[in-house]
């Protein structure tokens, strides 16, 4: 029987690249079996740590499973966030069957308070030039914790920083002083403090250097990097995800367009679209503001702001509670959100550039439909009442006028002869209840306008 061939790879350089040659033109299996391509996922994690950030980094997670991918890179640029939202994320990377690579990126960026506990959970940790990370002291995002709670809350947070940095085998008492002292660190400071790996400059910098790097997993396995020729894939935000992941502020500006697209259906009825559109603001709005707390004083304010708006509408008082009502609606919007944090509260701009333009379209919406209301109804027979005839036969106490090209059957409480002019006042199914007119009364001018 003969023996399989063996083909030996030749030591020089124009050896590999004639062997590689012979094999394409030969068409030998050995060449069309080449290593695939590996897989690296890329998903980005800007802004607040809130259950929208975790949940597509969740869904994130599971694709690179999915698809069989050499790593996760998890670029991160975040003030913090929510604990629940945090530790789920934790939690998600931990269980990651795919290795993690924590990227604090692009330049300018931060991982700071939530993002430092994600970064160091990662199986490797790593930092653009430029960017900083740390001051994870936790903080309540409403109201101030009493000295046992505060205590109780550190202690927590600590204890979580050290079981993550002894997993990762990163520096404890470091991670630990970001934790009890809110101690930041730059790239160069994390990277000589072992809290980071390496720093690179940019994604496909950090893939070349960790190309053939081990990690142990959380299992205690040992996986090499294969990431030599990676495909980077991005992993976006889903369109559900898209209209969730907004800050305050842009949750507060869709709260107002919902409320505005709602004055529209109401003074323009049946016209459906505006109405439907300010629910669904509204609706994905409250959705949004209600991961946050929410102070009810503020809130209340907020909507006396509107109230008072509506109300200068209603009872023209020059402007004063117009005024009152860009106020109130002003340190409501500032005040809603009752947190230590600034990003997630909503700021002075954003706040004043809703409540001025709201308070213009809200007077003269308003003031139109209280116009319309006022006008009187000409068409149909309520619009006879305050209209002026003449007596076609004496009204004894009924008899017929002539109003508006028509005669019509008339009932006075006083006996009127034939020609004399009288007036509607009103009506009692089809007969008019009408009332002498004085000779020197003009006809009056009405306002046309259909019911």
């Amino acid at each position: 029987m003969k023996s399989p061939m063996t083909i030996r790879q030749p030591r020089g350089g124009v050896g590999r690249w004639s062997l590689s040659l012979a094999l394409l033109i030969a068409g030998c299996p050995a060449a069309s079996a080449a290593a695939p391509q590996p897989l690296v996922v890329l998903v980005p994690l800007e802004g607040i740590v809130q259950p929208v950030a975790a949940e597509h980094i969740s869904r994130g997670l599971r694709f690179a499973a999915q698809r069989g991918a050499a790593a996760v890179v998890l670029e991160l640029s975040t003030p913090g966030g929510l604990d629940s939202s945090m530790r789920q994320i934790i939690a998600a990377i931990l269980a990651s069957p795919v290795p993690v690579i924590g990227f604090v990126g692009p330049s300018g960026a931060r991982a700071a308070s939530a993002g430092f506990y994600i970064l160091e959970s990662c199986d490797v940790a790593a930092m653009a030039p430029g960017t900083n990370t740390g001051a994870a002291h936790p903080v309540l995002l409403a109201g101030q914790p009493d000295r046992v709670m505060a205590e109780k809350l550190q202690n927590d947070a600590a204890a979580f920083m050290r079981s993550i940095a002894q997993q990762r085998h990163r520096n404890l008492a470091l991670a630990q002083n970001a934790v009890l002292q809110s101690q930041s660190f730059t790239e160069e400071e994390a990277l000589q403090g072992d809290l980071i790996d390496l720093a690179a400059g940019s994604v496909d910098d950090l893939l070349r250097s960790l190309n053939g790097r081990s990690v142990t997993r959380p299992d205690g396995r040992v996986v090499r990097l294969e990431l030599a020729g990676a495909q980077v894939s991005d992993f976006p935000l889903s369109l559900r995800e898209r209209l969730l992941n907004l800050d305050p502020s842009m949750a507060f500006l869709l709260l107002a367009v919902g409320i505005f697209c709602l004055l529209l259906e109401f003074t323009h009825p049946g016209a459906v679209l505006p109405g439907v559109v300010g629910l669904l603001a509204v609706v994905i709005a409250l959705f949004v503001l209600s991961v946050f707390p929410i102070n009810g004083a503020a809130a209340g304010l907020l909507l006396l702001g509107v109230g008072m708006m509506a109300a200068e509408a209603k009872f023209p008082a020059h402007g004063i509670l117009a005024a009152g009502g860009v106020v109130g609606m002003t340190l409501g919007a500032v005040l809603l959100i009752d947190s230590p944090i600034p990003e997630v509260r909503i700021g002075w701009i954003a706040a004043l550039g809703v409540a001025l333009p709201l308070a213009g379209i809200t007077l003269v919406l308003l003031r139109l439909v209280l116009r319309a209301r006022g006008a009187k109804v000409m068409s149909g027979p309520e619009g006879l009442v305050g209209l002026q005839g003449a007596v076609q036969t004496p009204l004894t106490p009924e008899g017929w006028v002539f109003i508006q090209g028509a005669l019509w059957r008339a009932r006075c409480a006083v006996a009127i002869p034939a020609g004399r002019r009288v007036r509607v006042r009103a009506l009692q199914g089809l007969v008019l209840e009408v009332e002498p007119v004085e000779s020197h009364e003009p006809d009056p001018e009405p306002v046309q306008r259909h019911g």
